[in-house]
């Protein structure tokens, strides 16, 4: 089975990693991380195989509709998730919106993007749990 794989692009606070990576990654989902909006275009590059992305609106070298645009040059189909908080403005080409981190809303959005792999991660979770007992 190969795990759908999601792009972060989040800011960089020091001495820490993204949350959402982690949240990410308890649906046993890979993800690669870009602290900027000039890596997170570098790392597409790199990496064109990705499911989506999840994009902090408040990634500041580019703004946020001009890096969504640039991505979707790269990739037309690739999901963007943006999140941003409340009172801040929509990023304009997003394919989904998030007015606040809440990691479960987050992860039911990656979830329907990849309904079989996550139904097969679901499964070996399952097989997994039965076998510990």
């Amino acid at each position: 089975m190969v795990r759908p794989c999601f792009l972060v692009i989040d800011r960089e606070f020091p001495g820490s990693i993204s949350t959402r990576k982690l949240v990410i990654e308890t649906a046993k989902f890979n993800v690669l991380t870009a602290y900027s909006a000039t890596e997170a275009l570098d790392t597409l590059r790199y990496f064109p195989n990705i499911h989506g992305i999840v994009l902090d609106a408040d990634v500041r070298d580019i703004p946020c509709s001009t890096l969504v645009k640039e991505l979707k040059t790269m990739n037309p189909a690739l999901p963007i998730i943006v999140i941003s908080g409340p009172t801040e403005k929509i990023c304009d080409g997003a394919d989904q919106h998030l007015d606040s981190f809440d990691p479960k809303r987050l992860l039911g959005i990656l979830q329907a993007l990849e309904p079989e792999k996550t139904a097969e991660i679901e499964k070996r979770n399952e097989a997994l749990s039965k076998n510990e007992r």
